[in-house]
């Protein structure tokens, strides 16, 4: 069989850690910055992490990740 091709845009988006789950970046942190608070801000900094659910379809996307 053929190597699988990685989805280049996942491949961008997400990141496989150690443990296999799969670590996102958040939402809501590119523009409109005035009128969220600063501790917000802070907390979108911080790593999301996709449910189970989700991270199978992507892992299928990211193979050698």
């Amino acid at each position: 069989m053929p190597k699988m091709k990685t989805h280049s845009g996942a491949a961008k988006r997400f990141k496989v850690t150690k443990s296999g789950k799969v670590k996102r970046a958040k939402a809501y942190k590119s523009h409109i910055l005035t009128k969220k608070t600063s501790k917000r801000k802070r907390n979108l900094r911080k790593p999301g992490y996709l449910c189970k659910q989700d991270a199978k379809n992507i892992r299928q996307l990211i193979p050698y990740k």
